[in-house]
């Protein structure tokens, strides 16, 4: 083996991490305490940006590139031809707190390669957790992703040790994962993901807190078939799978023992998440976010990240090296799950299986409101809350402000554009006091040509951020 430096190992393990996503918010709020060092903020890691403009940032970094599985849209597949290199635990401390004390990073994000084996590799994962934590006591955010197949001890050891834990899906269906990533399957992943929920649950009953959990702990060990089309998946009118019915007996939670009983940390107080990658197979965006809309509803996920694929293997199986990323796509996707999360939209209802993916010129609440021109236009001094989030350009905070605007005299569009409503694109679908803002044909192909016009830019800019290959920001949505 190579003997690199640890400068050069960082070099190594810092680039192949790049293509496993984790924009986000951190989730947590901790704040310094006498003794200990470093502190967590729920404003945002890796590069996210804080509401005043700060920007947060964490070390994202493989424990190690080496891995024995051979996954066909993988940088650093057994079968690649890449320099390899490995931290050692305590090296990766050290970088950690010295990156931590010149103020580079506010935590970490680990993932790894799984060499030797899952066991191995997770266990090396907790050794690290375990000396920031203790050794060299560090307080700070740290996110780290679960390997599949490890033993439970490992899995609850690190999720004691760790924020937020994630494990990633990779595939949004059973069978282009198996023909993309022939040593995975569903179950293995679905597996700690349960298991993780169901802790995160019972923790939050432990300490008196509601435990949102209680639809994940019932659908428990629901494995591939949530992932299956429409009508593949006999049921017996509940909502498991009658051949996984009798399953729900099952420990769905993780526990410690031994020495890590003395573990007195939150488990995963951040929750967890998971990361699709869109692009390396050939599903649908209604496939996609159907898939999105089960994990967010059994697994209590705190978010499902979208990864763009990057032709970086020469494969039959795989797009042609050279094929752009579909950034806008992902974007589009970004801007979909926003929907899921907080607008109230459901997965059937922004897509069908006669439209099954996105106008990508367009967001999918335009596109949603396209499909839907009968509902159009939309009164906004009667129309409901509800109604109200779905009209494009109109957000939850400028509803509410309708909402309580109206109750005090009549609106109009003056009115709205102060109350943030982005007009641009809420006029085709809106009224004021019976009149609409310009005289406007509720014409499904006129408005749409009218719309691309408009956004042509922004989707241009977006399309083409593809040699940064960064995973996008969110965006102001309505």
């Amino acid at each position: 083996m190579v003997g690199y430096t640890t400068e050069e190992k960082l070099e190594i393990l810092a680039d192949a991490a790049k293509y496993d996503v984790a924009c986000t918010s951190s989730g947590v709020d901790r704040k310094g305490k006498k003794g200990a060092l470093g502190n967590s903020k729920a404003c945002g890691i890796c590069h996210s940006f804080a509401a005043d403009g700060r920007c947060i940032s964490l070390l994202k970094v493989l424990l190690t590139n080496h891995c024995v599985y051979d996954c066909k849209y993988c940088l650093n597949r057994k079968s690649n031809d890449v320099r390899r290199a490995a931290f050692e635990p305590d090296e990766l401390c050290q970088l950690v707190v010295e990156f931590y004390k010149r103020n580079y990073i506010e935590g970490l994000f680990l993932s790894s390669g799984v060499m030797k084996n899952p066991a191995f590799t997770m266990e090396k994962m907790c050794e690290v957790l375990s000396l920031l934590r203790g050794k060299y006591r560090f307080n700070g955010y740290i996110h780290v992703k679960t390997i599949p197949g490890a033993p439970d001890e490992l899995i609850a050891k690190a999720g004691y040790l760790a924020d937020r834990m994630s494990v990633n899906l990779e595939m949004p269906t059973a069978e282009s994962l198996g023909k993309l990533a022939p040593n995975k399957n569903f179950k293995t992943i679905l597996d700690p993901m349960e298991k993780i929920s169901g802790t995160i649950a019972q923790h939050r009953l432990a300490i008196g807190k509601d435990a949102r959990m209680e639809r994940s702990t019932i659908n428990r060990y629901l494995g591939n078939s949530i992932f299956h089309e429409p009508g593949q998946i006999e049921t017996s009118g509940g909502n498991l799978p009658r051949a996984l019915e009798d399953n729900t007996s099952k420990k769905n939670y993780l526990s410690v023992t031994g020495e890590d009983k003395k573990l007195l940390r939150p488990f995963a107080p951040a929750g967890q998440s998971t990361q699709m990658i869109i692009g390396a197979s050939g599903e649908s965006d209604l496939v996609l976010m159907r898939t999105t809309q089960k994990l967010y509803q059994n697994y209590d996920l705190k978010r499902v990240f979208f990864s763009a694929y990057v032709p970086i293997n020469e494969d039959s199986e795989l797009p042609a090296l050279g094929t752009a990323p579909p950034l806008l796509r992902e974007h589009r996707l970004y801007q979909a799950d926003w929907l899921l999360r907080y607008y109230g939209f459901r997965a059937e209802e922004l897509l069908s299986e006669q439209r099954p993916n996105f106008n990508e010129q367009l967001d999918p609440k335009c596109d949603w409101a396209l499909r839907h021109l009968e509902l159009f236009p939309v009164e906004v001094q009667k129309a409901s809350y509800e109604m109200l989030l779905r009209i494009p350009g109109v957000g939850p905070k400028s509803a509410q402000r309708i909402v309580n605007a109206r109750r005090y005299g009549k609106i109009d569009f003056v009115h709205l554009k102060k109350m943030g409503v982005v007009l641009k694109r809420a006029h085709y679908f809106i009224t004021c006091n019976g009149h609409m803002m310009y005289k406007t044909p509720i014409d499904e192909n006129y408005i749409t040509r009218q719309m691309i016009s408009v956004n042509g830019r922004e989707n241009w800019q977006v399309s083409h951020q593809n040699e940064q290959y960064h995973q996008m920001s969110l965006f102001e949505m309505g």
